[in-house]
C-alpha cells in the first residue's frame, strides 16, 4: 500500500478541541467487519456490545508532563518534550523545538541544564540538575504534552491533566495518551466486568514511534521508534485462557495492539521488551480479535494500524461515514469498535 492512498478528508471543525462532558458519554461507531456494517452507538453502552467471556486488554502506562519551556543563554526560547532517561546521571533524551548547542547551558524552570550531543532527528542528550530526581521535577514544572492540533492559546489546562490521562494510568513513561482508553470509568470497567467480560493489562510507553509521520510514500520502507513495553504473565495465560474457550481479545487502543502483536510468537510471550512492530495491511494478527480505538489522522501508523485490522475499504468508508454524520475526531474525539 502507497502512502497517498491513506488519506481522507476532514473539515476542521470535526477535529475535538475538548473531550466529552463525561468520558463514557462520547459516541462509537461500530463497524462489523465481515459485512461492513455500521452502526451508532455510546461507549457507555460496552457492556451490552461485548460477549461473556470476551477478554479486554488494556495499556496502562501514565503519561508525564513532559513538555518543558526553556531558553537559551541569549534569552532564545526552546521547548523541551522529555522522552527517556539515560545511563547518565540526570541524563535524558529529548526532542526539542530550537537551535541547541553541543556544551550550551539551558535555562529551565527551578533548574538548569547542558546540551551533551545531538541525537538526529530533532532529538538531544541533556543533562539535568534540579535537586531532584528529573521525573519528579517534571511532575512539578512540566506541561502535559497535548498533540499540536488541540490548541490552547492561553496553555494546557489542569483539566487537560486529568481529561488527558486514563483512569487506570499506573506505570508512567508516556509522552502521550492511549487516547481510546480515556473514555473508560471506574463504573464502566466495573459494569463490563459484572457482564462477564475480563479485564487483562499490558504496558506501553507511547513515544515518538507512535506519532512520528511516516515520510516516505512505500509503506514498507517505513521503520517504527521501539517503544519500551511488558506484557505480565498473568496476561499471557488471560489470552490462553480466552483462546481455549473461544471468545475474543478485545483490545483497547492501537498501543495495546502493537504491544500484544510485537510479543506474539508461538505462543504469546511474557516480559519487558520493546515494540517496534510497524503494522500496516497485509500483517496477519495473531492475537487481537476486536479492537476499540479512536479515530485517526491522514497518512498515519496509526490509521495504517487500522486499515491492516479492518481493510482499507471498510475503514475509508466508515471514516466518510463518521465525517457524514458529525462524529468528533482525534484524541479528544469519538471513538469506533471494530468486531
Amino acid at each position: 500500500m502507497r502512502l497517498a492512498e491513506l488519506d481522507y478528508a476532514l473539515p476542521e471543525e470535526l477535529v475535538a478541541q475538548e473531550p466529552a462532558p463525561e468520558r463514557a458519554a462520547a459516541r462509537l461507531l461500530v463497524l462489523e467487519r465481515r459485512s461492513g456494517a455500521l452502526r451508532d452507538a455510546c461507549v457507555a453502552e460496552l457492556p451490552s456490545l461485548l460477549a461473556p467471556g470476551d477478554l479486554l486488554v488494556l495499556n496502562d502506562t501514565r503519561v508525564v508532563p513532559a513538555r518543558v519551556r526553556a531558553r537559551r543563554p541569549s534569552g532564545g526560547r526552546l521547548e523541551l518534550l522529555f522522552l527517556r532517561p539515560l545511563a547518565g546521571p540526570g541524563e535524558w533524551e529529548v526532542l526539542v523545538r530550537g537551535a541547541p548547542r553541543a556544551g550550551e547551558v539551558v535555562h529551565l524552570p527551578a533548574a538548569h541544564g547542558e546540551w551533551q550531543e545531538a541525537l538526529g532527528d530533532g532529538r538531544w542528550r541533556v543533562r539535568i540538575e534540579a535537586g531532584a530526581p528529573v521525573r519528579e521535577w517534571l511532575e512539578r514544572v512540566g506541561e502535559v504534552p497535548l498533540p499540536p492540533y488541540i490548541r490552547r492559546p492561553g496553555g494546557v489546562t489542569l483539566a487537560d491533566r486529568e481529561r488527558y490521562q486514563t483512569v487506570y494510568a499506573r506505570v508512567s513513561g508516556a509522552v502521550a495518551a492511549p487516547t481510546a482508553g480515556l473514555h473508560l470509568t471506574p463504573a464502566l470497567l466495573d459494569a463490563l466486568r459484572g457482564a462477564g467480560v475480563a479485564l487483562a493489562w499490558c504496558t506501553l510507553h507511547v513515544g515518538p514511534g507512535t506519532f512520528a509521520p511516516i515520510r516516505c510514500d512505500d509503506l514498507d520502507r517505513h521503520e517504527m521508534a521501539p517503544e519500551r513495553c511488558e506484557i505480565p504473565a498473568a496476561t499471557v495465560e488471560a489470552v490462553r485462557r480466552a483462546r481455549a474457550a473461544g471468545t475474543r481479545v478485545v483490545a483497547v487502543g492501537t498501543t495495546t495492539v502493537r504491544a500484544l502483536e510485537s510479543a506474539a510468537s508461538t505462543p504469546l510471550r511474557a516480559g519487558v521488551g520493546e515494540a517496534a512492530l510497524f503494522i500496516r495491511p497485509g500483517h496477519r494478527f495473531q492475537v487481537v480479535d476486536a479492537l476499540l480505538t479512536n479515530f485517526h489522522l491522514p497518512r498515519s501508523t496509526l490509521l495504517a494500524l487500522v486499515a491492516a485490522f479492518a481493510g482499507w475499504e471498510p475503514i475509508r468508508a466508515a471514516y466518510e461515514e463518521a465525517v457524514r454524520r458529525r462524529y468528533r475526531f482525534y484524541s479528544f474525539g469519538d471513538a469506533m469498535l471494530i468486531t
